[in-house]
């Protein structure tokens, strides 16, 4: 019993998840398609929605997300077939030193995300609130509140996020169909579509990018997995599912409404109390997760301490930058964090599918090296590309590649460790001539 409670305690956050913990495809699928259905997507339909005619938007949505889909399955994949976390992986494709700095990175990034998440959720909880009851409490009160119950959901690990998906989805896919149906039926769609202003191919890169470096951390959720079968499967369908449903929901009420606020627009149809429900399960569910993988990230680097005295910690620190509002003064700070995060994924791509070196370690129970040179040298290629592509302020945007910043340096992290490798293995065969008699 003591060694169980231990295990559930540390939620595997520095070995592999055993046989007898692992899930099914449907807890993996109830994650990403809970996740998806948040206000971003909400806020990222009302821009497409202004931006293009309604089929053009619809289907940027749908070419966006299978694209989405795809990669992020590719990476869950290297998470169910270890099933290690994000941060355990890059131990063995950085080394123990090298991944120090990745794991540094990932946690301030979604710790900082946590935040801003904590103080968004409070505003529009503040403003819902107020239409709905004419309740006028403080935007601190709900940060509070969020971020209790988040903390209290991530304290458990994956089993808890994992049961609130289950739960949540379902009542989530129906209240906003629901909504979606209301809407047409007493507003319908305009007769007359707008002009394009939104080059189609940018929609598309807005539809990636909005979730492009959360690809990283997929291993974080698909190392329950119980197959690689799984994975795929709760993967591709739930990310696309959920990627696409809220973006082409919010598209179609802000066609129909003709507003650029969910919480107004739900209201309009006589469903403001439900829409404060759909408010708190989107960003409980999808907070959970960020600060479940800073979590594990940290842990890492502080070994010693264990995941839910971490989780307590950061979700603390994560709390307070929501209650005195000072969260979005990291936003341009967690933009630069994306720029070093995004070649990461492309590297253990190439590494566990190709090269596989340092994968082997894993399953003939060697240690890593201190520093992998190779993927450093990959990661630091993929980091300046990456800020050459991205538009300024953050980056410098003076070369193009994708449109997709993030995509350029998946890709180019992915291409520069396949380039290395090879160029390694070459030299050494090399040498090894020369030294034969």
């Amino acid at each position: 019993m003591a060694q169980k409670e231990k295990s559930f305690a540390s939620d595997y956050s520095l070995k592999q998840v055993p046989k007898s913990q692992q899930k099914s495809w449907i807890s993996l699928f109830s994650i990403w398609v809970a996740i998806g259905v948040d206000l971003a997507a909400v806020i990222l339909g009302v821009q497409l929605a202004k931006g293009l005619p309604l089929d053009k938007a619809i289907w940027a949505v749908i070419i966006g997300s299978l694209i989405l889909a795809t990669i992020c399955t590719i990476t869950a994949s290297v998470g169910a077939a270890t099933n290690l976390s994000t941060s355990m992986i890059t131990r063995y494709v950085f080394g123990k030193k090298g991944t120090l700095a990745y794991s540094a990175m990932i946690g301030l990034s979604l710790l900082g995300w946590f935040g801003v998440q904590v103080g968004f959720f409070a505003d529009n909880a503040r403003t819902a609130f107020i239409s709905a009851f004419g309740i006028n409490w403080p935007t601190w009160v709900f940060s509070i509140i969020a971020g209790i119950f988040m903390v209290g959901t991530t304290l458990y690990g994956y089993r808890a996020f994992s049961k609130l998906s289950e739960i949540s989805v379902p009542f989530l896919l129906i209240l906003m169909l629901i909504a979606l149906f209301i809407a047409l039926r007493t507003h319908g769609l305009p007769k007359t579509q707008i002009s394009a202003t939104l080059p189609f191919g940018s929609a598309i890169a807005l539809v990636i990018s909005s979730f492009i470096v959360g690809a990283a951390t997929q291993p974080d959720i698909s190392r329950w997995a119980k197959s690689q079968k799984d994975s795929i499967i709760g993967t591709f369908f739930g990310m696309f599912i959920g990627n696409s449903f809220m973006i082409l929901v919010s598209i179609f009420m802000s066609k129909s409404l003709g507003s650029t606020d969910m919480m107004k627009m739900l209201i309009m149809i006589g469903m403001g109390i439900p829409g404060i429900i759909v408010l708190s399960l989107t960003q409980w569910v999808t907070n959970t997760s960020n600060l479940y993988s800073a979590s594990l990230g940290f842990n890492v680097i502080f070994t010693k301490v264990k995941f839910r005295t971490l989780v307590l910690i950061l979700g603390t620190i994560g709390t307070l930058l929501g209650v005195f509002g000072i969260y979005n003064q990291f936003v341009p700070f967690l933009n630069i964090l994306g720029i070093f995060i995004a070649p990461v994924p492309g590297i253990y791509i190439a590494e566990f599918y190709f090269i596989k070196k340092e994968f082997n370690r894993i399953s003939n129970r060697e240690e890593p090296k201190s520093i992998a040179w190779r993927s450093m040298a990959s990661w630091v290629v993929g980091i300046v590309v990456t800020y050459l592509t991205t538009d300024a302020p953050t980056g410098l945007g003076i070369i193009k590649l994708t449109q997709i910043p993030p995509l350029d340096g998946i890709l180019v992290g992915f291409f520069m460790q396949l380039l290395l490798s090879y160029l390694i293995k070459n030299k050494k065969d090399e040498t090894l001539e020369v030294e034969e008699p």
